[in-house]
This record gives structure tokens, C-alpha cells and sequence, in this order.
């Protein structure tokens, strides 16, 4: 999985961009994380952001304790 995601963010991110500087590379990269997490769609998770499924489940244990 891991491999998986470093190839969409290269695919998506580091690829298509030629960087002035590494600062510029973490702050676009720390966006994209955050788009990735909190935004993005994901079909693995039935078209639901991470976040969102990840709440989701917090309630479901939270219910059921």
C-alpha cells in the first residue's frame, strides 16, 4: 500500500513540477497530503475521503463500547 500511494504522489505531485527550492517541495507536498486526506476521493473506500470513513468508524466503536 505504501508503494502504491508514493506512486500517486510522484504521479501527482513531484512529476509534473520542476522545484525552485525544497521549501516550496515540502509546503506543496504538505498541501497535497492534506487534499489526499481530507478531500480526495478514494474508490477503495466507495468514493468517501479518508477522513470522512475514518469518522465514521470512530463512531461505529464509539457506539458499540
Amino acid at each position: 500500500m505504501a508503494d502504491a500511494l508514493n506512486s500517486l504522489f510522484k504521479a501527482e505531485l513531484i512529476d509534473r513540477r520542476t522545484w525552485s527550492s525544497l521549501d516550496g517541495a515540502l509546503m506543496e507536498s504538505s498541501k497535497w497530503i492534506g487534499w489526499y486526506n481530507n478531500r480526495r476521493l478514494h474508490s477503495s473506500l466507495g468514493y468517501h475521503p479518508p477522513r470522512e470513513v475514518h469518522q465514521e468508524w470512530n463512531m461505529l466503536q464509539a457506539h458499540a463500547a
